[in-house]
């Protein structure tokens, strides 16, 4: 239970509908209780008045005597199904409350966890597969909601029975009430065996169900490859692995539950003949009467289901502690990139790296060493390096997914870590190198760099994004809907939707990483021309591994190795004839053969 008292928060929260559901629990089972009260005084009745019955055998009198027996039995039919009545009627306000408020948690603890989800830094994400992720915040959920509801109902349920049979029980007779309850305590020492079992076994089958989770996840997003590759017989192989090692699992806590079930009513059942055997020696010796024993027999039954569902509660508990216990390791993440400034301000977008050293924290690499160089507000520049040379990664430093190890980061003469984190992403528009888009429409998409962009705003920067004209070459225009990550437009479509989504932002500095890879020469130059003339105030970064002479850089910084090796302007790294002269070259080369 340590796992679950996390939930207690919630219980305060909504204390009033608890409250007012244990009330109706109780008052539900008032009524409960004096259903077998009325039975008896009916069945006693009847018993006491055969032999008067009898008595009056070939007298008219018999018959009025018969009549009225008739009546008062009725009215004890009629008082019967009253309690009924008003017992369900207290049954359904009872699930209205506690139900009501096990869904409310629910709907309350789910948003808790996807907005700590987004609090939550990049390097979290690197080390949690999306699965695992996507489980806790549905299953593991749900079966915590089973406590919250079903498990807390029956319990009281159980416990405000107990007291109200028990007491009836032994106002009526002790020895017989004894009798009843003697396997009661073997009960409990089995129930107690049992859910350690089902405890340890249930976070195993949690466990496992995230890693089938992930595995079906990773297959689905990447089902291009694996048709590509005709790898579906292997994979099918591989999902079946997985699913038997958690079919094999689940059938052994179903096994165990299932003793329950058959234990428990062996045990009310021999509750049930004790009653019977020490009733009929209680009647002969007058202590009790016939109709005590169908009261006490009803007892015994009225105690059979709740009796019955404290392995089902039992087994409800045990898995949600495991899940809670799953929900509380990722709500216990603190995300490495706090945010300490919340004043409003805003961003000029004068940049500089001062000795800067970053390695990043899964997996070890030191991605970049000792950078160091400026960047006044509207200038550009372009930082070109090979493949793993560390350009992403200075992206990633300057909308803060990550902190720096050595050195620091300084935008407006302010360090990067003590601006406000949401002014900082809202004023820097950013294109990754990984595009990728929303399953929604494709103005959606663009729109997300800013909700309130209008509809005409939307289709001017995706002409500046020279996208404007595949779209309206799609099936819907601007309303069509891309599909899961863009999967229905081409590469080079998608990379110009996401240009679209960080200039309509009109941000203060915009980092444009290796985002035209996918572009023919003409759309190239067609987004170029944009960013010389629209975008001449605005501090922009180009990060790429192609060289572009068109654009008049302010500064191009030459990565290698995580370090800077050159630094200049276009015609002064010429001059040099170092990486820069090779790469142009070597670039040179490539289009002329094309």
């Amino acid at each position: 239970m340590n796992h679950l008292a996390y939930l207690n928060k919630f219980f305060y929260k909504y204390r009033w509908r608890l409250l007012l559901g244990i009330l109706f629990v109780f008052v539900s089972n008032y009524f409960r209780v004096l259903q077998p009260q009325y039975i008896r005084y009916a069945l006693d009745l009847v018993v006491e008045n055969v032999s008067f019955y009898k008595s009056y055998d070939g007298f008219e009198v018999q018959t009025a005597f018969y009549s009225l027996l008739g009546k008062t039995l009725l009215i004890f039919g009629g008082l019967v199904l009253l309690l009924a009545l008003m017992m369900g009627i207290f049954m359904y306000f009872m699930r209205q409350t506690i139900i009501v408020m096990s869904r409310l948690i629910e709907y309350d603890l789910r948003n808790e966890i996807y907005v700590h989800y987004q609090k939550l830094s990049l390097d979290f994400y690197k080390l949690n597969n999306t699965g695992d992720l996507m489980a806790r915040i549905t299953e593991d959920v749900s079966k915590v909601r089973m406590y919250l509801g079903p498990a807390i109902m029956y319990s009281i349920n159980l416990v405000s029975l107990f007291i109200m049979v028990i007491s009836s029980m032994l106002s009526v007779n002790k020895e017989m009430t004894l009798y009843a309850l003697l396997p009661l305590p073997f009960l409990s020492i089995s129930i107690y065996y049992v859910s350690n079992l089902i405890n340890k076994k249930s976070e195993i089958i949690q466990g496992q169900l995230s890693t089938l989770n992930s595995s079906s996840q990773e297959i689905y997003s990447g089902i291009r490859v694996v048709k590509s590759y005709v790898q579906e017989i292997p994979m099918t192989k591989f999902f079946t692995e997985q699913s038997n090692d958690y079919k094999e699992k689940s059938m052994g806590l179903a096994r165990i539950q299932a003793l329950f079930f058959p234990l428990m009513l062996l045990l009310i059942g021999a509750s049930t003949i004790l009653v019977i055997y020490v009733g009929g020696q209680q009647v002969a010796k007058g202590s009790i009467t016939p109709g005590n024993i169908a009261e006490f027999v009803i007892y015994v039954n009225m105690l059979t289901w709740p009796v019955t569902s404290i392995g089902w509660v039992a087994s409800l508990i045990q898995r949600a502690s495991a899940s809670q216990k799953r929900i509380n390791e990722f709500l216990k993440e603190e995300p490495s990139i706090q945010n300490i400034e919340n004043r409003d301000y805003k961003l000029e977008g004068d940049i500089i790296f001062d000795k800067v050293d970053f390695i990043y924290p899964d997996s070890g690499i030191k991605a970049i060493n000792n950078v160091s160089f400026s960047l006044e507000k509207g200038k550009k520049m372009a930082l070109i390096g090979k493949t793993g040379a560390g350009k992403s990664t200075v992206a990633d430093l300057l909308v803060r997914m990550y902190d720096v190890n050595n050195g620091s980061i300084k935008i407006d003469g302010k360090n990067i870590e003590k601006h406000n984190l949401n002014i900082l992403r809202q004023r820097i528009g950013y294109v990754p190198q990984d595009v990728f888009l929303f399953s929604d429409t494709v103005a959606g998409n663009i729109a997300f760099g800013r909700e309130e962009s209008s509809r005409e705003e939307v289709e001017d920067f995706a002409r500046h994004a020279a996208v404007y004209n595949d779209i309206m070459g799609l099936s819907e225009g601007f309303d069509t809907i891309v599909g899961e990550r863009g999967v229905t437009l081409s590469g080079g479509q998608k990379q110009r939707i996401s240009i679209a989504r960080a200039l309509i932002k009109q941000p203060s500095i915009l980092i444009l990483d290796d985002c035209l890879s996918a572009v023919d020469t003409t759309t190239e130059q067609q987004i170029l021309s944009y960013l010389k003339g629209a975008l001449a105030d605005k501090t922009t970064i180009i990060i790429t591994h192609r060289i572009y002479s068109s654009l008049n850089f302010d500064k191009i910084i030459v990565l290698d190795e995580g370090q800077i090796v050159e630094e200049g302007i276009h015609e002064e790294l010429l001059e040099r004839k170092g990486f820069y002269y090779e790469m142009y070259e070597q670039q040179k080369l490539e289009e002329e053969e094309v």
